[in-house]
């Protein structure tokens, strides 16, 4: 496998691809404004047209685009992955997307000859660039291993979770961990403050305690120094919710903290959406 096909070249999607190159594969890619991928073609990816003209030179085409919506564009719009890409081409998904669609993509992409898989990731910005995202892959377990080298080029925490969709249900049981934990952050922080306690020194005192957590060290001193800058939107774990939420409701779960949190994120959106999670702050403000 040499040629690698990339569509979704945002805040995550540049360093995933940036790490692909930087392991030898070849890559391919597409986006709709040519003007803001001009810095990832003069390191050597090579711009499609469209996502159709992309997938039909390689031999994986990986998406990471914003919603389950752009995912059905990119995979079954007019001349979109699926009717584009060679049989016995790898297609996989790393958005954080419906499990559903995962199935549907499975399914289609197997009549057609294709191979799918489902592989969210969790890690950020900050994982995202250096190479150490976690994927959660979900499909036929020999594809999984088929591409599990160009998983090692972006990611150190790489696991096989089950068949199609599972990946994208082991991702919305991250998030619905981060949301709970978050929001925990958010609220001690907001307590402390108003009890007058010194905020650096409270982090300092619990970071390393049972409270201690990957968002805390993430969020924490940004929260403190008013730092919104997004290592991931808003609107896009707004969007990872609701999906957690439409999930567990077909299971019959009854997911209460998960609901607030939601409830809570969903007062902000209009305003801060485009800012990163951590700007939850703002409802205790």
């Amino acid at each position: 496998m040499k040629k690698i096909g990339f569509v979704g070249l945002g805040i995550m999607g540049k360093s995933m691809t940036r790490n692909l190159m930087k392991a030898g594969y070849e890559l391919h890619i597409y986006a709709r404004t040519k003007a803001k991928v001009e810095d990832v073609i003069s390191e050597g990816a090579v711009f499609h047209d469209s996502v159709g003209a992309c997938a039909a030179e390689v031999d994986a085409m990986i998406s990471i685009v914003g919603y389950p919506a752009d995912v059905e564009e990119v995979y079954f719009g007019e001349n979109g992955i699926l009717d584009s890409a060679k049989p016995g081409t790898y297609v996989i998904d790393m958005t954080t997307s419906s499990p559903k669609l995962a199935k549907k993509i499975y399914d289609a992409a197997k009549e057609k000859g294709l191979h799918a898989l489902d592989a969210p990731v969790t890690g950020g910005d900050t994982g995202a660039k250096n190479g150490t995202l976690s994927i959660l892959v979900g499909g036929d377990k020999a594809d999984y291993e088929a591409c599990h080298a160009v998983f090692e080029a972006m990611g150190t925490n790489i696991n096989y979770e089950g068949g199609p969709g599972c990946g994208q249900h082991t991702k919305m049981a991250n998030q619905i961990m981060i949301a709970g934990t978050l929001s925990g952050v958010c609220e001690a922080m907001s307590y402390a403050k108003a009890q007058g306690l010194d905020l650096q020194t409270m982090l300092d005192s619990v970071a390393t305690g049972a409270a201690g957590s990957k968002q805390l060290d993430a969020f924490g001193e940004k929260i403190m120094k008013g730092d919104y800058a997004p290592g991931f939107f808003m609107k896009h774990f707004i969007k990872d919710m609701n999906l957690a939420v439409e999930e567990a409701d077909a299971q019959g779960l009854d997911l209460k903290i998960l609901r607030q949190v939601l409830a809570n994120y969903r007062t902000l959106e209009a305003e801060y959406g485009d800012l990163g999670t951590q700007t939850l702050i703002k409802f205790y403000e």
